[in-house]
């Protein structure tokens, strides 16, 4: 069910290139209505302070495998997005994770001899160009406000992802992370779809954690993340009953098959 991103390029990225004066001296930010990268993305990257936030709307799980990602789910299916049409409009009111706000721009390492990050975006976006109207990059030498905003927030994004990490290591530390598993039964059904192949907090052996340990999580915020992360989970069957509603996923095959 839940797919870390692609280790070649970031989720969503097509292409990356350094954003700079020489070439993009009288280029403009677009603004668009639609977001095309969203288009049948079933999970996004989340970072752990978003997660009181995030389990409003979505199941928050963890990606499979030895580095384990937080994830919002969008849909429980491979190419299943609830809450995004086939045009890319938004179909409904819900936080956006900064991961897509950041998109089209990200940090990146040009020489990976060095630690220095330059401010790259996705050029197969067309946020980005020649136009008339938008955001201005540059005023005269000097980057202008609308850059220097999107770095801080890139900047800002990169280190509460070094701090999700750190969250991410003390649950493994701990062996708290399990191989996830759901079954949900469509109304009117007797047979069960299951969902695997993503990670969640093992509820058992959170009880069993000693009363020392969890004063310590509880003072430095990393036990409420873990039940803001369990809380979500609820939502994992109303994900299904939407993408059920709209056509989409085996549930709505089944239906069909019922109907």
């Amino acid at each position: 069910m839940a797919t870390a991103p692609n280790p070649s390029l970031p989720l969503f990225y097509q292409d990356l290139m350094p954003l700079n004066r020489r070439d993009h001296e009288k280029w403009r930010s677009h603004r668009s209505e639609t977001a095309d990268w969203l288009i049948g993305q079933h999970a996004v990257p989340l970072t752990a302070e978003e997660f009181s936030l995030a389990q409003r709307f979505f199941p928050i799980v963890f990606s499979a495998g030895e580095r384990p990602v937080p994830l919002a789910l969008f849909g429980l299916n491979e190419g299943v997005n609830v809450y995004v049409d086939g045009e890319g409009v938004l179909t409904t009111d819900i936080y956006m994770p900064a991961y897509v706000r950041r998109y089209p721009f990200l940090l990146a390492k040009l020489d990976p001899n060095t630690d220095v990050m330059s401010l790259c975006f996705d050029p197969s976006s067309k946020l980005l160009g020649d136009f008339e109207e938008g955001d201005v990059l540059f005023d005269g030498e000097e980057p202008a406000e609308f850059t220097k905003g999107v770095m801080q927030f890139c900047e800002r994004f990169e280190e509460a992802g070094m701090r999700t990490q750190g969250f991410v290591d003390e649950l493994l530390k701990h062996d708290l992370l399990m191989d996830g598993e759901v079954a949900i039964t469509r109304e009117g059904s007797d047979q069960p779809f299951i969902y695997r192949g993503f990670k969640m907090i093992n509820q058992e052996k959170l009880r069993e954690l000693r009363g020392d340990q969890l004063r310590t999580w509880n003072q430095n915020g990393i036990l409420s993340l873990i039940y803001a992360h369990i809380m979500s989970l609820d939502l994992l069957r109303v994900i299904f009953g939407l993408q059920t509603a709209q056509g989409k996923g085996p549930g709505a095959s089944a239906a069909e098959t019922v109907n």
